[in-house]
């Protein structure tokens, strides 16, 4: 795969992006139903989204893991896109890398993940979530270019508790950050929480249906999620999300 390969976008209709982006100005957050988002990123077709979901069940075990655990599985892409809501494309697969000033549990090594299957990261599904968030964050800060990270979670339920953050509320170093459910499966709780500077809790709520959405200011906001466990002790049960950092170059 070459690197900076132009990602194949639909052509999103134009719907009310503004709005979520002025509340996201105002209260450094917002939800988008499940309903929105995919008006937002193009409608794609539903054997799209199947595919792309399915996608998820090819994650490799996070070796990573400061605390021992093999309940979180990933895979992990590189991006970039220009200012002002300008395209995305592909970059060249790169190590994750986050100080421990951010990542007090697995930060400070460069950790290197599977990349995102080729045909999830350049299909149309994902390009039309980067391309929706390209012109979201691009709304707020026009005037920079951006590095983009994407990763594919699955968290897998335990009766000791299945860890969606296991290094607690947390920012990410980086400036914005989008989060889409994927699904759950089987999995009782999973809370998220979104604290302000000051650590108050401005707000609480559980992502129930796939592709609900938050996006957050990471530059004024922290999150986190409570752990998962199973619904029914004897059947898997896990927690699939999809999150998408955006950094100013």
């Amino acid at each position: 795969m070459q690197s900076t390969t132009l990602l194949k976008q639909k052509a999103p209709p134009p719907q009310g992006g503004r709005i979520y982006c002025e509340k996201l100005a105002k209260y450094d957050f917002v939800q988008l139903s499940s309903d929105t988002f995919l008006r937002e990123i193009g409608d794609p077709e539903q054997r799209e989204l199947n595919a792309f979901c399915d996608s998820w069940n090819s994650l490799e075990v996070d070796q990573y893991m400061a605390d021992g655990g093999t309940y979180r599985l990933r895979r992990h892409g590189i991006f970039s896109a220009t200012r002002a809501g300008g395209g995305v494309a592909r970059e060249k697969h790169q190590p994750h890398y986050q100080t421990t000033d951010f990542n007090d549990l697995n930060g400070g090594v460069k950790r290197h993940f599977a990349p995102i299957e080729d045909a999830v990261a350049e299909g149309r599904v994902l390009g039309g979530i980067l391309s929706f968030a390209s012109r979201s964050f691009g709304m707020l800060s026009p005037m920079n270019d951006w590095h983009i990270e994407a990763h594919q979670f699955r968290i897998n339920a335990q009766t000791t508790g299945g860890k969606p953050t296991p290094e607690g509320v947390h920012r990410d170093g980086v400036d914005y950050v989008l989060m889409t459910l994927i699904a759950r499966n089987n999995v009782v709780n999973g809370t998220t929480r979104v604290l302000d500077s000051d650590q108050n809790e401005v707000a609480q709520f559980t992502l129930t249906d796939p592709f609900e959405t938050v996006m957050v200011n990471d530059l004024r906001v922290a999150h986190g999620v409570s752990a998962i466990l199973p619904a029914a002790p004897d059947i898997e049960g896990h927690r699939d999300m999809l999150v998408v950092t955006f950094k100013r170059k």
